[in-house]
């Protein structure tokens, strides 16, 4: 399972996202929801490197499946933008095929 938390402060700005493992619902290499999380998690941080000012560092581990995102300081509206889309994208990878294969959460931080 593919465990996805996403943190916020309390005025609802994001802060950071950490994603860890895999999906399990198919064979190495023809996971479809694995393929779907990891294109749009790194779409993600390839569009806010690139088309915002938002300063981030990520981590990250293949074997775990390990991305995780922290930002200096709250997103701005761009990053948010952004973010907002990711998470559109994955919950509706959840609610197409189940919390057995990912699972998203949201922390205040």
């Amino acid at each position: 399972m593919i465990k996805i938390t996403i943190y916020q402060n309390q005025s609802g700005k994001y802060q950071r996202f950490h994603c860890i493992g895999h999906a399990g619902f198919a064979k190495a290499g023809e996971d479809i929801v694995c393929a779907g999380i990891s294109a749009l998690v790194i779409n993600t941080l390839n569009a806010i490197e690139k088309l915002t000012d938002e300063a981030f560092q990520a981590e990250t581990d293949q074997k775990s499946g390990l991305i995780d995102v922290r930002f200096q300081k709250p997103v701005g509206h761009d990053g948010k933008l952004l973010l907002d889309a990711l998470v559109l994208g994955l919950q509706d990878i959840q609610n197409q095929y189940g919390t057995d294969y990912s699972l998203l959460t949201f922390k205040e931080v």
